[in-house]
């Protein structure tokens, strides 16, 4: 005789247990989260959604489940995948909601807190001022190496080779070379641009070479052994010393204003014939003098000259046909006399109590 129907057993294998409980405890532990802020907010996702989040670990499990359970695996796994997707959903919208709620209590017509602005060094300040002035003359701007070859720098420049100026007292050597013939160094004045312009060959030729240069020198409050240079250079046809007096009478009128005192005094230079220094008066004592001045009432601010012969010709350029003129002026020491300073070591050792004062200047 036949006995009543059984239903059959529906077996749960190992893995597929240990996948339910898994997915249980997940659930739990998401259920029980609660968020401070959008930070946690986002660790969150991150976490549970993240491309090495735990719902894309527990997603690798499937092929732990047997083959006739894994079309229940699948649709558990997919079914907690969207549970944690819309808890992520509403953690998201209800930070976003008390964010709305903190600002709306915030006055956005207030004016906000001033930000404190940086400025400019007083030597960019000045190197570009002297800059723009002789640029309203039609001189462009050229830069050249900081670390030069004995020619470009004293030889091209009619410096004799035992010349004081390339004595290692006065003078920063990086290399030697050709049985203790010296030819790299620092260089010492920015005319290294004027060789290296010169060489191109481009003629007329127009330029300012502003840039750093190093001499061996004491370190004082009138010296330091780095310091800043502009230099000019124009060459054409029928250039006289008279161009000069007139380009460097611009230019210190428009620098200093027009009641400005100015001096030339015949002086010498290797690379300039005739050669001239050009004082102005001194701004920091009014004339009566100073430590500046030296109890002078007079301020040196640059050295120029008509270009010699021979440094055209070791240029490639023709000295019967093409004349020209050169200056050269340290920044530091308008800079002084511009802002009233009077230690230029105050330029190079960056306390903010001495920048602070030129946080408004132009």
């Amino acid at each position: 005789m036949a006995g009543p129907a059984q239903t059959p057993i529906r077996l749960i294998f190992a893995p597929m247990q240990e996948l339910i409980r898994k997915i249980e405890s997940y659930k739990t532990e998401i259920n029980n989260f609660i968020p401070s802020d959008e930070k946690q907010v986002e660790e969150f996702r991150i976490k549970w959604l993240g491309t090495k989040g735990l719902v894309k670990s527990i997603m690798g499990e499937m092929k732990n489940v047997p083959n006739e359970q894994k079309r229940e695996a699948g649709q558990i796994l997919n079914e907690f995948k969207l549970f944690t997707e819309a808890k992520y959903t509403e953690l998201k919208e209800a930070s976003a909601s008390s964010a709305d709620d903190a600002t709306s209590n915030l006055d956005l017509s207030l004016p906000g807190d001033e930000e404190p602005l940086g400025s400019r060094h007083p030597i960019s300040l000045m190197r570009n001022k002297i800059i723009s002035i002789f640029q309203r003359l039609g001189f462009a701007v050229a830069e050249g190496p900081e670390i030069e070859d004995d020619w470009h720098n004293f030889g091209a420049l009619n410096m004799p080779e035992h010349h004081p100026a390339r004595d290692m007292q006065d003078t920063f050597y990086v290399d030697t070379e050709n049985n203790g013939a010296v030819n790299w160094l620092l260089r010492t004045h920015t005319s290294n641009t004027q060789v290296h312009e010169m060489q191109k060959g481009k003629l007329p030729i127009r330029v300012i070479c502003p840039g750093r240069v190093y001499r061996n020198e004491t370190i004082s409050a009138r010296s330091h052994c780095f310091f800043h240079q502009v230099e000019g250079l124009y060459i054409d046809e029928n250039v006289s010393f008279a161009d000069l007096k007139q380009t460097l009478y611009f230019f210190v009128k428009e620098m200093y204003g027009k009641d400005v005192k100015v001096r030339f005094r015949p002086s010498y230079f290797p690379f300039t014939e005739p050669s001239a220094e050009m004082d102005v008066s001194c701004f920091i004592c009014g004339g009566k003098g100073c430590n500046i001045c030296k109890k002078t009432g007079w301020v040196e601010i640059l050295g120029c000259g008509m270009v010699h012969p021979n440094v055209l010709h070791n240029c490639g350029i023709d000295p019967n046909k093409y004349t020209g003129f050169a200056f050269g002026m340290g920044v530091e020491r308008p800079a002084l006399l511009k802002y009233g300073i009077n230690d230029i070591r105050l330029f190079s050792e960056n306390d903010v109590r001495f920048l602070k004062q030129f946080t408004s200047a132009t």
